[in-house]
């Protein structure tokens, strides 16, 4: 199966710098679309999909600041990282004040940089887990946190205040790994060996409330967590 490659619009006015730079980032498996001023730059961002933007700031026609907060308009979340010659501390505190996520200075470490994609990407994809949410739809159950309850057409299922803690990670992780150390550290307070032998037993009895949804199952992920799999495919 082919895993997508993170996707990034590269605005860049010097089209050798630009060219440069969208080469190497393919060569390390980036998907980059790259445009040459502002106005383009927004257009491709208002009619595609990226995981990460990386300006210039000085450009003609519309400078990089300036891109930034109409990015931001459209997208509070995407990531933004400015490239850019100019190194005055106001110049910086402008950039993270429209929102950039990091601003890095020409000439800089193409390593460096993959560095800070990476890093970057990954707390993205953490932020994109809802942690606000109350309310989720399991196959045929509503879980209501703050009721900790489970219902399923007449039938109510009430949790207890760490089976609803439990239950809303997995919801909130669902499809994805949700990991044994931070489920324990965030509900039990301690990762130790007795708080991980007690959310076992919470686990197990999660288990037992979805048991008649044939499409739902908690998976255990040796070493590493669980998993609240939505649509299971069973013989």
């Amino acid at each position: 199966m082919s895993i997508s490659k993170p996707h990034i619009l590269l605005v860049e006015d010097d089209p050798n710098f630009g060219s440069v730079l969208k080469n190497y980032l393919e060569l390390n498996d980036y998907q980059v679309n790259l445009c040459q001023d502002g106005f383009a730059g927004y257009d491709q961002f208002v009619t595609g999909k990226y995981d990460i933007c990386i300006l210039d700031v000085m450009m003609p026609r519309k400078d990089g600041f300036t891109l930034a907060r109409e990015i931001r308009e459209k997208n509070p979340q995407v990531p933004i990282i400015f490239l850019t010659a100019k190194t005055m501390k106001e110049d910086m505190l402008a950039g993270f004040k429209v929102g950039a996520d990091d601003y890095i200075t020409k000439p800089f470490d193409s390593e460096v940089l993959l560095y800070k994609l990476k890093a970057i990407l990954k707390r993205s994809n953490e932020k994109g887990h809802d942690h606000t949410q109350r309310e989720f739809t399991v196959g045929k159950y509503q879980f209501n946190y703050d009721h900790r309850t489970i219902i399923s057409g007449e039938e109510s299922q009430k949790l207890s205040p760490k089976e609803a803690d439990l239950l809303r990670m997995l919801c909130i992780y669902k499809n994805e790994l949700l990991p044994r150390q931070k489920a324990l550290k965030e509900i039990w307070g301690d990762d130790n060996y007795f708080n991980a032998r007690s959310m076992d037993v919470f686990i197990t009895k999660l288990r037992k409330y979805l048991r008649d949804d044939p499409t739902l199952d908690i998976i255990n992920i040796h070493g590493k967590g669980f998993r609240l799999v939505d649509n299971v495919q069973k013989p």
